[in-house]
């Protein structure tokens, strides 16, 4: 357990607390808080921290919670944006969101009780040359804000749908709208050095001799003192637990549990759209915190570990109102809940998630490791495809689904959807922004279109050449079975459409899809200048982790893949199996005189920025390797 008097410690400052008497009290009475930071998400999602003394954060309040402080080009990630000849960002603090202490376990504050030292974390704002707001927060504000702009004017100019939204009968009776979110953390901890066998893992996964099973030792005692922590930040808590993947942790001579491997998950309550993705940010750093100082490695990976299930992070969206007589209506339930699955403002947004999301793709499965979790059999998505309940009365659980609708018939206010893609390092801001203008996207053309919920329960549910008033004719939309089992892959591809299986390819939707691209550029959040940022950021990301990360992993890999087979204790199926593999092992990894191996044209494509090449043979080097550590694996299981 953690030996700090945490009654003790200060974890939030909220909203309402931010007058500069306020703070100045809560950190005088509060002396293990020694450093303010001001952190600033850029479009690749990194977060900034700088440690500012807090006796000088106090001097100079005003003129910092004015004007914040001052950073450059090299220090964030906003190419064509900010670069080292014009420079200038500014990280402006959010006064209206939660603040947040970040504490270091390892480094005692004496003059404070003993306690940890600790670093406000306030929640920021980027901001370039003075005037143009670029980091992710700054997109998600702006989208949020031009939202609920625009969803009052549809339901002002369609007023048809309150016959379908309980407790209001006009927009008058609103007073404010309200985007709700949450998200949900799955991760993999492990002892350091320790490798999990591929083959151990994926037997535990398939007998879920895991999934949601007792935490023992160094695991358990890291959760609970999580969780503990985590409440006392206010997020609510909802439960943490063992996930599908991982195997059973052995007790080693030291008398601990020396060889853990183990996937968990943390949930807590849904949040403002906002400060849903600053909590996100928050909780991911108590979480690595606790387990490493309990000796744990924490990885926030989407696919640490091939062939066993990869870690998501379910993003859950809803949209309710609060009416002037005080009382909250959710505007995705329908009014009769044994009637309808959704109001038709429900129907609209879900149909604007799936019908572009060709072109949100790119900000949820941004990296190699984000679209390897994306493959069928791990309960992770790998087609466009929503599931409503085989019938009003029975809601659906369909968890191979891209997103579901998640309701219930007493519980009206819960209605929202789950997109089941994202993944620990997906960014949460860019995330919600792009789906917040997708889903108006969707309304847009159905309340237009004066739909009623059978009307678009109809369209949802259309079959592959039907013609509809929105949704493409060449594409299927819904399916109550799973979808892995019930369809070839080449049926998913045609039906469904095919899933990019590359950043590049990923990437490549933005010029694929011009007219799905119309729902950033009539706004202007996501303007020109934006998009061209974050599509170099993401293209450097993809280009620089395969070029000087994935292919050297590769190479030593192949490297370690030696004969192994000696003396006279081998057969001629041993011969034949090596002969295989050294073959595979040549094609990966050795140059000859008339032919580079694959590894070698890659990076060859990389730095001639052919990506398109390289795009292709990184899948050729994926299926290579995939046949080699078979093959080897078998290979080894032979020899005596």
């Amino acid at each position: 357990m953690l030996l700090f008097h945490i009654d003790k410690m200060l974890f939030t400052i909220p909203a309402e607390q931010h007058d500069i008497r306020e703070i100045t009290e809560i950190l005088e009475k509060h002396p293990e808080v020694q450093f303010v930071s001001f952190v600033g998400i850029d479009i690749g999602g990194h977060d900034t921290d700088e440690k500012i003394p807090v006796a000088l954060f106090i001097e100079n309040m005003e003129d910092m919670l004015k004007n914040g402080v001052q950073t450059d080009g090299s220090s964030v990630v906003l190419p064509g944006i900010a670069d080292l000849g014009n420079a200038k960002v500014d990280i402006i603090p959010d006064l209206n969101a939660n603040w947040y202490v970040d504490y270091n376990y390892n480094n005692i504050c004496h003059n404070a009780g003993g306690l940890p030292v600790g670093t406000l974390r306030i929640p920021s704002f980027l901001v370039h040359n003075d005037t143009f707001h670029c980091g992710s927060r700054s997109i998600l504000r702006q989208s949020i804000d031009y939202f609920k702009e625009e969803v009052m004017k549809l339901l002002a100019e369609h007023p048809y749908v309150f016959d379908y939204i309980e407790g209001a009968d006009s927009v008058d009776d609103i007073e404010e709208l309200t985007i709700t979110s949450a998200t949900e953390l799955e991760f993999w901890v492990k002892t350091p050095d320790d490798k999990g066998d591929r083959e151990q893992l994926f037997t535990a996964q398939l007998l879920k001799e895991q999934y949601w099973k007792r935490t023992y030792g160094d695991v358990r005692t890291a959760l609970e003192d999580t969780l503990q922590i985590l409440d006392k930040y206010g997020f609510q808590v909802e439960m943490g637990h063992k996930e599908v993947g991982g195997v059973k942790a052995k007790m080693g001579h030291s008398g601990h549990y020396d060889h853990v491997m183990e996937q968990l998950e943390i949930d807590w309550k849904y949040s403002t759209a906002m400060q849903a993705g600053d909590n996100e940010n928050q909780i991911k750093y108590v979480v690595r915190d606790i387990f490493t100082k309990h000796g744990l490695d924490v990885t926030f990976m989407a696919k640490p570990f091939p062939g066993v299930a990869g870690s998501g992070e379910h993003t859950h969206i809803g949209l309710a109102a609060r009416l002037k007589n005080g009382k909250m209506t959710n505007l995705f339930a329908a009014q009769d809940a044994m009637k309808h699955y959704m109001s038709p403002v429900g129907f609209g947004a879900l149909m604007g998630i799936l019908k572009n999301y060709d072109v949100l793709n790119p900000f949820i499965s941004s990296s190699t490791d984000a679209l390897n979790r994306l493959k069928p059999g791990y309960e992770a998505p790998v087609c466009t495809v929503t599931s409503l309940g085989k019938s009003v009365d029975q809601p659906s659980r369909n968890r191979t689904v891209l997103v579901g609708l998640i309701r219930s018939a007493s519980k009206p206010l819960a209605t929202r959807f789950e997109l089941r893609s994202p993944n620990p390092k997906s960014n949460t801001y860019l995330v919600l922004a792009s789906s917040f203008l997708a889903i108006l996207d969707g309304l847009k053309a159905v309340l237009g279109a004066g739909k009623t919920p059978e009307e678009l329960e109809k369209s949802l549910s259309k079959k592959y050449g039907e013609e509809d008033f929105y949704l493409e004719q060449y594409r299927e939309y819904r399916s109550e079975e799973d979808v892995f089992d019930s369809y070839t892959e080449e049926e998913r591809a045609r039906i469904f459409g095919k899933a990019p299986a590359t950043v590049w390819q990923n990437l490549k939707a933005f010029d694929l899809n011009p007219e799905k691209m119309e729902i950033f550029r009539e706004s202007d959040i996501f303007s020109e200048k934006i998009l061209n940022s974050y599509r170099l950021a993401t293209v450097n990301q993809w280009k620089t982790e395969l070029h000087d990360r994935l292919i050297p992993a590769t190479m030593n890999f192949v490297r370690s893949c030696s004969k192994q087979h000696t003396g006279e204790e081998f057969s001629d199926y041993d011969v034949m199996n090596w002969n295989k593999i050294n073959k595979l092992r040549h094609d990966l990894a050795k140059d000859t005189i008339s032919e580079k191996c694959l590894l070698s044209k890659t990076k060859q494509a990389l730095d001639e920025q052919n990506y398109e090449l390289a795009s292709d043979l990184q899948l050729m080097i994926t299926e290579t390797l995939e046949q080699l550590e078979e093959m080897y694996e078998n290979y080894k299981k032979n020899l005596f």
